[in-house]
């Protein structure tokens, strides 16, 4: 099968045919159909990271953000069957440590990222197994197309975790969204889902008009106003939920100024090597207003279902998103693209 492989940091992957993955007992082997290309995947491409012992290693096949069908099952699961069509996470769980049993499968003690470590190699390749299947994937709903399962990807579930789970978003608050990749697009139109005033913010013309299409109030051009002033004209107070989906210390302090008393800060982009994982924060303003600052990670493959109904309903389309629909020979232009800013929405491979 054909995989591509980061060879060497920021250079262009490597097309190789490898064998087939073999299937565990416990695991599954799924035919990708589609997997999108994310910024997570520009970081690792990059070599971002090892400040955080989290640097991919040479000669790992990139994507973490797949849809496919299954085409081979384990001896031990029962729950799957070869031709479903599966929903996979990038965090993966093995089931059976306190937090998955606790329903925090996303940061399982012993779990799996794929896609970023040698034991689960990543869907920028026609297979991929998926170790721990019964606990880990979700069938898909016939009326979710493979391009909107991959761009649920990582970038839909980690904005759904983040506001539904960890902050608990109440209709009629507000949020706003620094940084409108991916990710801050789908965290826009699921806290438009969910009720709540949006506010979007970015420096670009187009990812704030798509902003504006999947349910964003109001936008905010950071290079031509002040952000925290805006945000605090438009909500009439500031933010009850802010969060920054790009990872700069501009748009984290930005995103902190940018809250109302007992507002809540909501980490989720990550940083580059100009922040290398730190950034100076005004912890007396925190403490002066008594905000609290979260940090979020996918989400539990467990509740998978909850964002899949939102999807079914009508009310999240993943599909809005998906720009661009290229080959996996393309993969390596597509993350250079990235570096620039020249992307918008969701890019997928569809082509393997």
């Amino acid at each position: 099968m054909r995989v591509a492989v980061l060879k060497s940091y920021g250079e262009p992957l490597e097309l190789q045919k490898i064998s087939e993955p073999n299937v565990a007992d416990h695991g599954v082997v799924v035919d990708v159909e589609a997997c999108g290309i994310c910024r997570s995947d520009w970081h690792a491409w990059q070599g971002h990271g090892e400040w955080a012992n989290d640097q991919v290693p040479l000669g790992q096949i990139l994507g973490h953000e797949p849809a496919g069908h299954i085409v081979d099952v384990g001896a031990d699961v029962t729950a799957l069957d070869v031709g479903d069509r599966v929903a996979v996470p990038f965090n993966l769980g093995d089931g059976t440590c306190h937090q998955c049993r606790n329903g925090h499968g996303n940061v399982c003690i012993d779990g799996y990222a794929l896609g970023f470590e040698e034991t689960v190699p990543g869907a920028f390749a026609e297979q991929i197994h998926v170790p721990h299947a019964a606990f880990n994937l979700t069938r898909l709903p016939d009326e979710v197309t493979m391009d909107a399962a991959a761009a649920l990807g990582c970038r839909y579930v980690t904005a759904f975790h983040a506001l539904a789970h960890r902050v608990s978003l109440t209709g009629g608050e507000w949020v706003a969204v620094h940084g409108c990749g991916g990710l801050g697009l789908a965290a826009v139109q699921i806290a438009s889902a969910l009720g709540a005033g949006v506010v979007a913010v970015d420096v670009r013309d187009a990812p704030l008009s798509m902003a504006g299409d999947v349910g964003a109030d109001a936008t905010v051009r950071a290079d031509e106003e002040s952000v925290p002033d805006a945000i605090d004209d438009v909500t009439n107070g500031g933010a009850h939920v802010s969060i920054d989906a790009l990872g700069r210390a501009e748009t984290c302090r930005n995103s902190l100024a940018s809250l109302r008393a007992r507002g809540t800060h909501v980490q989720l982009g990550l940083t580059t090597d100009a922040e290398r994982g730190e950034f100076a924060l005004p912890i007396d303003q925190v403490t002066r207003w008594d905000v609290s600052f979260l940090g979020s990670r996918g989400m539990p493959p467990s509740r998978y279902d909850e964002l899949l109904r939102l999807v079914q309903s009508g009310r999240v389309d993943p599909g809005a998103l998906v720009t661009n629909r290229v080959a996996l020979s393309d993969v390596s232009n597509r993350l250079a693209a990235m570096t620039e800013y020249e992307t918008h929405g969701i890019e997928v491979v569809t082509e393997f």
